[in-house]
């Protein structure tokens, strides 16, 4: 059987992946991740989810090494993931009352194939008040999320609607990823 590689530290993914019952194992792609917001978003992401998997393929190209990247946009703004707690209030006070997408990027190479594809999911908040927004990031867990919230977490309860591939916005489409893989596996 083809050794499966995931080339992601995110516990989320790890824990999305596993949904798929196929066995895997995680290498991390040692990359640095760079987004040109004056490019094309959807494609810088892709161009990312493509590097992750390149920079671990390199070193394993007997498997099968699945990357993947994710991007909170709203319109040509790229929210990353905000680090301070100022960055995470500005974030949120933008998504506040408004409809954002969420991009999930990901590549796959098996013999030399290389497939890369993204998934995109709509978001829109509840409008937060500044109570809200202060409480929310008080615990912390915006700082390491693109987009400065987690839906599946705290955030879900300011989420007004989705449409898409839930999965995609926690950070991989475990369905699209798997009718893909069908090929290769």
């Amino acid at each position: 059987m083809t050794r499966v590689i995931l080339a992601s530290k995110s516990p989320r993914r790890k824990e999305l992946l596993s949904l798929l019952n196929i066995p895997f194992d995680i290498i991390v792609s040692e990359i640095e991740e760079h987004i040109d917001e004056n490019n094309d978003l959807v494609k810088e992401i892709e161009k990312l989810s493509l590097q992750k998997a390149e920079a671990v393929y390199k070193d394993h190209e007997d498997g099968l090494v699945i990357g993947s990247d994710t991007i909170v946009k709203i319109g040509n703004i790229a929210l990353g993931k905000p680090h301070t707690e100022e960055k995470a209030k500005e974030m949120l006070r933008l998504l506040s009352g408004n409809t954002h997408e969420v991009v999930t990027a990901v590549t796959i190479i098996h013999n030399d194939e290389r497939e890369t594809f993204s998934n995109i999911a709509r978001v829109s908040f509840y409008d937060m008040s500044e109570e809200e927004i202060d409480e929310y990031v008080a615990t912390k867990e915006p700082l390491d999320k693109a987009g400065a919230y987690a839906i599946q977490g705290n955030a879900s309860k300011y989420i007004k609607s989705v449409e898409g591939d839930y999965y995609t916005i926690v950070g991989l489409p475990v369905g699209e990823l798997y009718h893909r893989l069908k090929k290769y596996l």
